[in-house]
């Protein structure tokens, strides 16, 4: 590799003076939400979020993996996935043996999980009564193994925004598990109007999903 590429596949000062500052993942947490939400975009690396303040779930978990990494977690991506609504990718972190998540939302209710869940389906399930679509249903379906990041270091996906769609298509083919037998999921209730309501403060109605009738 030559000195431009290994320059290019690093963090600049400036990059990493604010990396610095996120000493926890609840720091990190509170770093995405004061980022903007950016809708119909093509996902940006971590030094594209950096450089642009804004990002969506995919390059926000990106970005919350790299920072996890630099306290000494892997970095791992996690999918979730659901019906008449979006997926949403979450960066996981284990303490104690125990697995949390850290993401980037345009709802209240998808984002920080504290590390107190003996699964992978136990923390997918943190997830299950708040994910939601415009018409109320309940939507999370599945959940994916975790994706290593450290798959993709010859592509440089700190900073370099062209990895992105090969990490995004290496998540979606992940094997993917069933959180509940159908004819349970047949049976879900709507959620309620005051939680419909907390799950889209601040939210960007237009980055939303809307499920087609019927």
């Amino acid at each position: 590799m030559t000195a431009a590429r290994r320059s290019q596949a690093r963090f600049d000062a400036r990059e990493l003076r604010v990396l610095a500052r996120l000493r926890s993942p609840r720091a990190i947490q509170d770093f995405l939400d004061g980022l903007d939400y950016s809708n119909f975009e093509a996902a940006r690396s971590p030094r594209g979020v950096l450089r642009d303040r804004r990002a969506q779930c995919f390059d926000g978990a990106v970005l919350a993996a790299a920072a996890l990494q630099r306290l000494g977690y892997p970095p791992l991506l996690f999918d979730l996935e659901a019906e008449r609504d979006d997926d949403h990718v979450l960066a996981l972190y284990k303490v104690g043996g125990l697995w949390g998540a850290v993401g980037m939302s345009n709802t209240t209710t998808l984002r920080f999980r504290e590390p107190v869940h003996r699964t992978l389906r136990e923390l997918a399930l943190s997830y299950f009564e708040f994910y939601f679509n415009l018409a109320r249903e309940k939507t999370l379906r599945r959940y994916s193994s975790p994706l290593k990041l450290a798959r993709f270091e010859r592509a440089h996906w700190r900073t370099d925004d062209a990895a992105m769609p090969r990490i995004e298509s290496a998540l979606y083919a992940l094997r993917h598990y069933e959180l509940a037998p159908a004819r349970a999921l047949r049976a879900l209730s709507r959620i309620d109007k005051r939680a419909f309501d907390a799950g889209l403060l601040g939210a960007r109605r237009e980055g939303l999903y809307r499920a087609p009738r019927g």
